[in-house]
């Protein structure tokens, strides 16, 4: 999953042509993600798994310990930390956020329709030769 996650990233990043910071990216990717899944879920079960992601992500990445799921769903408090952060750790900590929800999501639905769902979202986005089943 943390493969697809960096590809997500990546061609987010590369579509909106702008100097954007990582985490506005990450926001995007998360919006995209969260309109997709609110509809299947509910906001309710959407911000559970987001929850949950941001949880086990602490973990790995401390810094985003101060990042928040509002009500919503949505995130709170990533681009204005991303300003403190180093660029490469944002990054790194954007890829093993949406890693864990991609993984939390496959565990949930199977990692078949995950990868589904992705394309859905992001039908460019080069997939193909990835094994989500190793990710």
């Amino acid at each position: 999953m943390r493969d697809i996650a960096e590809r997500l990233i990546a061609h987010e990043a590369s579509e909106n042509n702008s100097p954007q910071t990582i985490s506005v990216v990450a926001l995007l990717v998360d919006e995209k993600l969260r309109a997709h899944l609110a509809t299947l879920m509910g906001n309710v079960g959407f911000r559970a798994l987001l929850s949950r992601a941001l949880v086990l992500t602490n973990a790995e990445v401390p810094w985003l310990r101060a990042v928040h799921v509002k009500g919503d769903g949505s995130l709170e408090g990533l681009e204005e930390l991303s300003a403190q952060v180093d660029p490469d750790e944002c990054f790194k900590g954007s890829i093993e956020l949406l890693a864990q929800l991609l993984g939390l999501l496959g565990t949930l639905i199977g990692e078949n329709l995950t990868l589904r769902l992705v394309h859905e979202i992001w039908p460019k986005l080069p997939l193909n030769d990835s094994d989500i089943g190793n990710g």
